[in-house]
Formats: C-alpha cells, sequence, structure tokens
C-alpha cells in the first residue's frame, strides 16, 4: 500500500496522487480506492482516475479541509470487502495496411523496423487499461515496448479518423472519434468503442487488459459490415492474473 498526497482542487475538488509514474499497483491502488469512496465517503458527484491520481468532486465547497483529509485517509487505511472488481481481456482487431496507417512510412522508417516487426511487437504485449479520457472511451494503455516509443508529433495532425490506432511517448491507444491528435497512426480498428446510443456507451473500463491482432484490409470491411448489422461480438473473456 502506498500513502498517496492530498490536495485541494479548487474550492470544491480534492486531489490524490501517487508517485508520478505507469504503474499496475499504483492503478490496483487507486481503483480500490475508488471503490471504498464509492461505498463510505459522502457528498461528491463524481469521481476521476488518472495514472497516477484520483479526483472527487464535491457538490459542496470545502469548508474544512482536513477533516475531509482526515476522513479520506481512515478510508484509505480501512479495510473493506470488495466487489465489481472483474477485469476482462477484449481481442480487438486492427488492420495495419498502409491506407489506415497514416503515418506508417515515416513512423517505421524514424523506428528502423519493417512492418512485420512493427506488427509482431505491437500485438505481443497484453496492455492494461489505465484510464478513459481525452476523447470519449479513449484507453490510455500501458505497457507498449519501449522499442516503440516515439515522441509525441510536433504538428499535430487536425483530423485523425475513428477507430485509429497511434503511438505517442510510451503509449498506445485507439482514437475513439474523429479529432485532431499528435500520436503516429500505425493502423485502425474497425471496433466502435464509444456509442452514445447505447445504455453503457463504452465497453471498456479503467483495470481492463486488451490484446490486438492483426487482420487484412478484406477482414477490415467484413468485420464493419458484421457491426453495421449488429452481428459482430468483440471478444472478450475474465483476466486471471
Amino acid at each position: 500500500m502506498v500513502n498517496p498526497s492530498f490536495k485541494a482542487f479548487g474550492s470544491k475538488a480534492i486531489l490524490i496522487e501517487w508517485p508520478p509514474q505507469i504503474s499496475e499497483t499504483i492503478l490496483l491502488d487507486i481503483l480500490l480506492f475508488k471503490q471504498k469512496i464509492e461505498s463510505r465517503f459522502k457528498g461528491f458527484y463524481d469521481l476521476t482516475t488518472a495514472y497516477n491520481s484520483l479526483t472527487i468532486f464535491l457538490q459542496n465547497p470545502i469548508t474544512d479541509f482536513d477533516k475531509q483529509v482526515a476522513i479520506l485517509k481512515n478510508i484509505y487505511q480501512t479495510p473493506i470487502r470488495l466487489s465489481n472488481l472483474d477485469h476482462y481481456v477484449w481481442q480487438i482487431p486492427v488492420c495495419y495496411d498502409l491506407e489506415f496507417g497514416l503515418d506508417l512510412e515515416f513512423y517505421l522508417k524514424s523506428k528502423n523496423l519493417s512492418l512485420d516487426q512493427l506488427i509482431d511487437l505491437h500485438t505481443k504485449p497484453l496492455y492494461t487499461i489505465h484510464f478513459l479520457g481525452f476523447l470519449p472511451g479513449f484507453p490510455y494503455l500501458g505497457g507498449l515496448p519501449e522499442t516503440l516509443n516515439i515522441p509525441r508529433k510536433f504538428n499535430p495532425s487536425l483530423n485523425v479518423p475513428k477507430g485509429s490506432v497511434g503511438i505517442g511517448g510510451k503509449q498506445t491507444g485507439v482514437y475513439t472519434m474523429e479529432s485532431p491528435g499528435g500520436w503516429y497512426v500505425i493502423g485502425k480498428t474497425p471496433i466502435p468503442f464509444f456509442d452514445v446510443n447505447l445504455k453503457d456507451p463504452c465497453f471498456l473500463k479503467a483495470g481492463d487488459k486488451i490484446k490486438f491482432f492483426e487482420i487484412s484490409k478484406d477482414d477490415f470491411y467484413k468485420i464493419s459490415n458484421e457491426i453495421e448489422k449488429q452481428n459482430y461480438l468483440v471478444k472478450m473473456e475474465l483476466y486471471h492474473a
């Protein structure tokens, strides 16, 4: 267990921070604390997690910060019977064709990699979703091989297509809708990660895992057609550590 720090974040929020690193141990600690807060802390309307932080958004302005922190520290230290912490492994198809990999040629040249090497390296890890953000449902994934790390673009692209799979810094992720973006696009998935018309718009959550697998361009369009007809289900299984 790590002892996080507590800071006032404006007049109606508390920022809780862990050491500044991408760590599954820290992620688990954040998710456990989040569930404890949900069951034992009153007066908040939202909880937001990131790589090494948890922000509590309060319904009313803070009148006694030290008292609130004391309550939260007690909650953090108190054991609790946890529930609904099951996590899943989602199998996500990706087409690494030049038609979809808008930055593929530049990326391969910059990293001195062949396409086969990139695909092998990118599909090998079991990535961990640390949090969702930037765009609705956009997964920030930990576990990218160091060989694939690359600084973000100096000049971001103005229009990155929905479904684009990108790499930026030490991270990889999927653009859930068309958007400007500074990551290098190496492929595309036909899977929609966010649908505002669904009761649960995003099927992913922090702590889940993603496993990418390669598909051809023909398979991409076939799966896209199946999704349009609601005949395709993303393969998933319960994650066992």
